[in-house]
């Protein structure tokens, strides 16, 4: 089944991505997930789901460096009063070698994905892995 987003461009999100994503958010079985749209049936879909073990780097590298991506990670840490935190980030990976086409197709999409996902703290957009690194991360939350 599939969930129409409320996107301009008529992608549908199937119902395997709000749950994955629920799943992460409040049962903690994920650190991150990997979306991707299928432009023929102008779906978005789970490409990739990284267990609770995996880290902000498994994430970085399962990205590809030619095709658009949407993420979100699960991200843990301890505040400087010691208390446990998570805050969870939405990334758009639109790294310079993919087609001008998808990186107009995942712009235009990305509000309607952002707000069936609810519950994201941060936004961070990415050409290249720089601009994304750990050290991004971990800015934003202080």
């Amino acid at each position: 089944m599939a969930l129409k987003t409320a996107s301009t461009n008529g992608m549908w999100m199937l119902e395997d991505c709000k749950r994955s994503f629920m799943e992460m958010k409040w049962k903690k079985v994920h650190r991150y997930i990997v979306f991707k749209i299928e432009e023929k049936s102008k779906k978005v879909t789970v490409d990739k789901v990284g267990a609770a073990g995996e880290t902000y780097h498994d994430l970085a590298a399962s990205l590809p460096e030619d095709d658009c991506r949407y993420a979100v990670f699960d991200f843990d840490y301890v505040t400087v009063d010691n208390c446990r935190m998570s805050k969870l980030f939405f990334i758009t990976w639109s790294p310079e070698a993919s087609r001008i086409r998808e990186k107009m197709m995942y712009a235009t999409s990305k509000s309607g994905l952002r707000r069936v996902l609810e519950g994201i703290h941060y936004e961070l957009q990415a050409t290249d892995p720089t601009e994304m690194g750990f050290d991004k991360i971990q800015d934003r939350t202080k």
